[in-house]
């Protein structure tokens, strides 16, 4: 039988080019049918390998109102594209589509080639004990230059720090070397591009000297104490990475907070709760350089992810995460911080989520689809990328924590398991992911929800719709911040 045609569009673009190490993933959606015939049944391509897709078939009233046809109404779709490492002298990633139609026929598409991003070179050789990575953008020059004084002045004496600069303009990247000049423990190096902070901070990663043994981050306007690095090394022992508590300030040094957990409970062992909710802030860390085997390069940047939770996730992958209970600096949090001390540690209360119940139930039902697309399947391919990387390596409690999760986009029983955990918090049995996993719940019910009530045609009562919330490439979303302005 003549293979037909497949009519594919793509909600979100595509990385331009993709890094993938010892394995990544990418997350692909849009919208698939094959007019006159129905797809029963649709993979992913990766090179020519098919790979199941995790939503097919789901309601797409939008492209339903611009076409006009009937088989464009049960057409988005989603999946996770898993890119193997590996990758020998392959220049580019080849993805498409495969469906497989109900008159037993096949359709095919070409989706994207994706060209493989060029390794970045070490900015400079020896081997410090110590490679301070940090990045920074259009700083406050005065705490700028505190943050490089409190650097200059740890005990602990062998160091190097790589500053990777995220194009500020050239005014400021000019301070910013008359800052660093004359003292060559400091190299700065300036991004060829914007980045923004994800990106900024893995270009700075892949900075340091491969010689080093440990690797600790930087903000561009924190301050640390003399002896925060000294700390750090004398107690990281056989762990995959420290880090510390710290003390919260305003840029004018007014004290927000003596420590960061006043407000929540500090959990990085376990999985499950590390992956729902970050708990390690990357200022505070420090970890042994060969954990950039795993972290380097980090997962595309297809949502607003954080360098400090996918460094977090990779350490306890495959070791244990230790924690120093006292603030070895000060974190600066600026006024217009996108995320800040008391933004994240806060929760709702019951009175807050009773009061939700007011709101009219199909917002309800837009902002579940909206933490779906932008927080379960952000952590679904956080997970897919550490079960490339790492699974193998992985206790069997951490394999199945990652594996649980991700069933939950076809499976109840995980969802159930959020829910359990989300409602624990909530009447305040513990105070950790600060309703993460209620959230989480809500998320994964409304997929559920949208596959059990999807029909041929439009329905009057019961009318839901898989259109994602971003009409663009949401990675734009991960340049609202800067590097020190969390």
């Amino acid at each position: 039988m003549a293979e037909r045609a497949l009519e594919v569009s793509l909600d979100a673009a595509l990385p331009a080019e993709l890094a993938v190490g010892s394995g990544t993933a990418l997350f692909v959606n849009g919208t698939c049918f094959a007019p006159g015939r129905r797809v029963v049944a649709l993979s992913l391509l990766v090179d020519g390998d098919e790979q199941p897709v995790m939503a097919h078939a789901m309601p797409r009233l939008d492209l339903l109102r611009v076409r006009g046809a009937p088989a464009s109404y049960r057409s988005g779709f989603w999946g996770i594209a898993r890119v193997s490492g590996g990758r020998g002298r392959a220049a580019a990633v080849e993805l498409g589509l495969r469906a497989r139609l109900d008159d037993g026929g096949t359709a095919t598409a070409r989706l994207a080639r994706i060209p493989l991003a060029p390794s970045v070179a070490a900015a400079a050789d020896g081997a410090p004990e110590v490679a301070i990575c940090m990045a920074t953008y259009d700083p406050p020059m005065d705490l700028f230059r505190r943050q490089i004084d409190s650097i200059r002045a740890q005990t602990h004496r062998d160091w190097l720090c790589v500053v990777s600069d995220d194009c500020s303009p050239p005014e400021r990247f000019a301070e910013l070397r008359g800052a660093l000049a004359g003292d060559p423990r400091f190299v700065l190096s300036r991004a060829p591009r914007r980045l923004g902070f994800y990106r900024n901070f893995e270009r700075a990663l892949s900075l340091a000297p491969a010689g080093a043994r440990y690797v600790a981050l930087a903000d561009q306007d924190d301050s640390w104490n003399p002896e925060k690095l000294a700390t750090l090394v004398a107690e990281i022992g056989d762990a995959r990475l420290i880090y510390s508590d710290m003390r919260v300030v305003r840029a004018n040094g007014e004290v927000v907070a003596e420590t960061y957990w006043g407000l929540r409970r500090n959990n990085h062992a376990d999985m499950s709760s590390l992956l729902v909710t970050n708990s390690v802030t990357g200022a505070a860390a420090l970890f042994p350089r060969d954990l950039l085997d795993d972290a380097l390069p980090f997962p595309p940047a297809q949502f607003p992810h954080f360098h400090d939770h996918w460094i977090a996730l990779c350490a306890l992958a495959c070791g244990e995460i230790r924690y120093v209970d006292r603030p070895l600096y000060d974190y600066v949090q600026h006024g217009d911080a996108f995320v800040g001390h008391a933004r994240a540690n806060r929760m709702p209360s019951l009175r807050e989520r009773f009061g939700r119940l007011r709101v009219d139930p199909r917002e309800r039902v837009r902002l579940w689809r909206e933490h779906y697309f932008g927080d379960a399947c952000r952590l679904i391919q956080f997970a897919t990328v550490l079960q490339l990387r790492c699974g193998e390596r992985m206790s069997a409690p951490k394999r199945r924590a990652l594996e649980r999760f991700t069933r939950g986009d076809r499976s109840l029983l995980p969802v159930g398991r959020l829910a359990l955990s989300g409602a624990r918090e909530i009447v305040g049995q513990r105070r950790e992911t600060l309703g993460g996993e209620w959230m989480l719940m809500h998320a994964f019910a409304w997929r559920h929800l949208l596959g059990a009530t999807a029909r041929d045609r439009p329905q009057r009562r019961l009318r839901m719709d898989a259109l994602p919330p971003f009409a663009s490439d949401p990675s734009t979303a991960a340049t609202r911040d800067d590097p020190g302005r969390r």
